[in-house]
């Protein structure tokens, strides 16, 4: 993964598209086979947190390409749908309620600066997704902490924030300024987050 994801970021670098489109999905495929490898397949929660590892890898596909608003939509909805399938995973491993209300409680004032930070830049059409989709990543990331006193697993909680914080570099590289900058940090924590899901299943 590692070498596969810098050869991405150089490809992002040089804007040679056809490296992309071989390195990201063979980037995927990596931890889709640590995720086997470890186990994902041998019970419930295990084979939920792969449904969402293989919407991720879909989702990295279908946000390749530039031009194609459908596409991008799809890409989108694709990671929507993970987000869901790793809630359902938490839910299935065990979470406190109580934890659970305070921590989406106490996310809510960032999602709200994140939605308040891209409103501008977004299309009228695009409105509607990325608030559906705030809400969503910002519930997944409340039971990903809801986990810690029943579960006792750091992992899920260091994945869920992990995948949080590389979509805000997704969000300002189409949204609001692209630039290399955004992948140099985002693509690499996207990628190390959807590997320690995996790992979870371990």
């Amino acid at each position: 993964m590692t070498a596969l994801v810098g050869g991405l970021l150089l490809a992002h670098h040089r804007e040679r598209r056809a490296w992309v489109w071989a390195l990201k999905p063979a980037a995927a495929l990596t931890f889709l086979g640590a995720a086997i490898a470890w186990g994902a397949l041998e019970d419930d929660y295990g084979r939920v947190i792969f449904a969402g590892l293989v919407l991720a890898a879909l989702g990295d596909v279908l946000l390749i390409p530039r031009e194609r608003k459908a596409i991008f939509l799809g890409g989108i909805f694709a990671f929507l749908l993970g987000h869901v399938g790793y809630a359902v995973a938490f839910g299935v491993r065990g979470v406190d309620p109580t934890w659970a209300g305070v921590s989406l409680a106490a996310l809510t004032l960032p999602a709200a600066i994140a939605l308040r930070w891209l409103w501008p830049h977004l299309p009228s059409k695009m409105r509607g997704p990325v608030t559906l989709y705030v809400l969503v990543i910002t519930a997944m990331v409340a039971l990903a902490v809801a986990t810690l006193p029943v579960a006792s697993d750091p992992r899920i909680l260091l994945g869920a924030v992990g995948f949080y914080l590389s979509d805000l570099a997704v969000a300002r590289d189409r949204f609001v300024k692209r630039s290399l900058a955004n992948r140099l940090w985002g693509t690499p924590l996207y990628f190390f987050s959807q590997l320690c899901l995996a790992w979870t299943c371990a």
